[in-house]
């Protein structure tokens, strides 16, 4: 039994090849003091939470139109209302959650409030609704930006998944280097996209009912071949609510405001308010004026353009593209190919892109909360080296991922599985706050503050019975759709989050300190000691002597005899040495070492129960990556099962090679610039000043 390279050097020896290309990517670690440094303005905090509500304009105007196609163009007048029906939606959830951020500023969100009034499993529900909606929102956001893109450049849809995907890779990347700077990247392009769309719709709005110009869409020319003719009575009004509930999409994201109150500069509460009303008045607009501008240049979209949408008689074919609504707007105002429309175009598909920024500040904020309350694994709770939830954000892209490779970047289908999980939370979440307001109302006596809780309680109830209804039409009308893989997934991640909860519970009560006297209190009556080894070197002697200091009852060195003439020369060398240990060695027929030592160390607990038994292995420490590859790993194996053995102890005792120093002085290089975790523990000389700091910092 050789010894061992020691794992802590095998573990800094491998962050030693990541660590250099991680500073590249993501740049240096902050410390934990430098939090409130990454607190966001308005200015700022509105593209970085709002990109998809606001971005949601690009595709929502499409889908609505995309469903009333189906009876061909007979259906494109209902437009205007179902325009009508979102804006009003939106207004009620903005103010609704409004008074969610004045109540509630701590950044649980939907979570918060649920689990506060309604109880855990209702908190449960939002959770597991809110995780399925972010993973959704980054895959439809960008495959929904590769398709605007695909307008200008059809390299992009003709590579779809592959597009995605890296533009997926990049944004993760931006935000492991810190909200603050991933917003200030996003701004930018956010701000273009709603300076363009409002230059489109002023301009649009001038030419119809100023200069009265006539302004006709690339598809303006196409005829819809309709699926069902002349709807009327029951199927015409499922086919609105369900063109209503795909307009829903523009609500998307309104929710993660109020999960991001904590990352708003001070008074977070009114900031992130103010944020809220006034990404509500820009989406609303926004919206309501592409839909228009659709109808003033008959913009024409069908679900399947290749066989639907007719020129001549003749449908399109297989190698029609069929562009979004906004670009053909776009190309009627502006003009096809020109400057703006370029403009336009480009800083749609980067706000899309963008967006899913939404989900990659509230999805690991939301995962960081249900870690501590020990509904998902804790290392989401920790922050990584740029203060980001680097966990989350990884485990967010990961999943992103996987449903844009499933679903071959197709925002369409992606679309239907999307706003259940949305309008899930937003539902359960307005009830939590008719409940809220309910509990304080019976113990506030000041009539001032009772008519300001009653008018809040009124704006929360009329919002939780307007998204209930949605809610409704939204599982009727897209349940066969792909709203039901929504669904499912929420169910795995509710039950997924309480199995996590049973298990740290059940660890928890485990290993609760007892009041009263326990095995793991009371000393044991006797250790016995044993020393493994293979041959008489420096790391041995080292072992044994570190194993006297011990004063152990008993002593003992313990070898396994897989080859008969190395062990009869360490017999007979150790007693020329006259080492005073008793040497004990094991018969191994079959040439194996793990299993005989530990069977021999449980005979040792099956004879003395009350004993413990420590067991002593020497380790290599090697400074090299390669060194690690030309020693066996015994004494891993052996550890490995001894782990499982109660009673039992088990002592690494490293010697240093010369190699060894190698790596300590790669450390301390490394360490004079910044050490990966330095922003939890904090320069060595500060540490050594001021160990409360170092305390809180810790704890952080």
């Amino acid at each position: 039994m050789c010894p061992e390279p020691a794992g802590a050097l095998t573990i800094l020896c491998v962050s030693k090849l990541t660590d250099l290309p991680k500073r590249i990517l993501i740049g240096r670690a902050l410390r934990s003091d430098r939090l409130g440094e990454t607190l966001l303005p308005k200015r700022i905090a509105l593209p970085v939470f709002a990109s998809d509500p606001l971005s949601s304009v690009a595709y929502a105007p499409g889908e609505v139109l995309l469903v009333l196609s189906i009876t061909g163009v007979s259906a494109y007048h209902f437009s205007p209302w179902i325009a009508v029906a979102v804006v009003v939606l939106m207004f009620t959830v903005v103010a609704s959650y409004r008074q969610n951020v004045h109540a509630y500023p701590s950044g649980g969100g939907d979570y918060e409030v649920a689990n506060t009034n309604l109880g855990p499993k209702a908190g449960l529900t939002v959770a597991s609704a809110l995780l399925v909606d972010y993973v959704l929102t980054v895959a439809v956001s960008i495959s929904s930006g590769v398709e605007n893109l695909g307008s200008a450049i059809p390299f992009f849809v003709e590579h779809k998944v592959l597009c995605a995907v890296g533009i997926i890779v990049l944004l993760t990347l931006m935000n492991l280097r810190g909200v603050k700077e991933s917003g200030k990247l996003f701004a930018i392009p956010t701000y273009v996209f709603v300076v363009g769309v409002f230059a489109m719709i002023a301009w649009g709005a001038f030419r119809g009912l100023v200069l009265d110009e006539t302004m006709r869409a690339p598809t303006s020319d196409l005829e819809i071949k309709p699926e069902h003719e002349g709807l009327a009575g029951f199927a015409l009004v499922f086919l609105l609510l369900r063109a209503f509930s795909s307009g829903c999409a523009a609500l998307t994201g309104v929710e993660a405001i109020s999960n991001g109150v904590p990352a708003f500069r001070k008074p977070k509460s009114k900031n992130a308010a103010t944020t809220l009303a006034a990404m509500g008045l820009l989406a609303v607009t926004m919206f309501c004026g592409i839909i228009g501008l659709a109808m003033a240049t008959n913009v024409r979209m069908a679900e399947n353009p290749a066989v639907d949408l007719v020129r001549d008689g003749t449908p399109v074919g297989e190698s029609y593209v069929q562009n979004p609504v906004i670009s053909q707007v776009a190309a009627a105002v502006f003009g096809d190919g020109t400057f703006f429309f370029i403009v336009l175009a480009a800083a749609t598909a980067l706000v899309l892109f963008l967006a899913a920024n939404t989900a990659y500040n509230g999805f690991p904020l939301l995962g960081s909360i249900l870690a501590q309350d020990r509904y998902l694994p804790r290392q989401l709770h920790t922050r990584g080296d740029r203060l980001a939830f680097s966990n989350g954000i990884v485990l967010l892209a990961g999943a992103a991922v996987l449903l844009v490779w499933i679903y071959g970047a197709d925002s369409t289908r992606l679309i239907q599985l999307y706003i259940v999980g949305v309008f899930v939370s937003f539902t359960l979440s307005q009830t939590g706050m008719v409940r809220h307001w309910n509990r304080h109302l019976r113990t506030e006596k000041d009539q001032a503050k009772r008519r300001h809780m009653v008018r809040s309680r009124a704006i929360n109830a009329f919002g939780a019975f307007f998204t209930g209804l949605v809610l409704i039409v939204v599982l009727v009308t897209k349940f066969t759709h792909g709203a039901w893989v929504a669904l499912l997934g929420m169910v795995i991640f509710y039950a997924t989050m309480t199995a996590i909860r049973k298990h740290y519970d059940r660890v928890a009560a485990e290993i609760a300190a007892p009041d009263g006297p326990s095995d793991d209190v009371v000393r044991p009556s006797r250790v016995h000691s044993v020393v493994l080894i293979s041959k008489i070197h420096r790391p041995t002697l080292r072992a044994l002597a570190y194993a006297k200091l011990l004063r152990s009852h008993t002593l003992e060195a313990l070898s396994v005899n897989v080859d008969p003439a190395e062990t009869k020369a360490l017999q007979e060398e150790w007693n020329r040495r006259g080492i005073d240990v008793p040497l004990k060695v094991l018969d191994s027929p079959y040439r194996e070492v793990t299993r005989p030592v530990i069977e021999y160390v449980k005979g040792l607990r099956k004879e003395s129960p009350r004993d413990a038994v420590s067991v002593i292995i020497p380790e290599y420490v090697v400074g090299h990556w390669y060194e690690h590859l030309l020693h066996n790993q015994s004494a891993l194996r052996l550890k490995g099962r001894l782990l499982f053995t109660p009673g039992v102890m088990v002592t690494s005792v490293p010697y240093q090679l010369e190699s060894s120093e190698v790596a300590k002085r790669r450390e301390r290089k490394r360490q004079e610039w910044n050490a990966p975790g330095s922003v939890r523990r904090g320069p060595a000389h500060e540490r050594s000043k001021t160990p409360a700091k170092e305390s809180s910092a810790n704890q952080s």
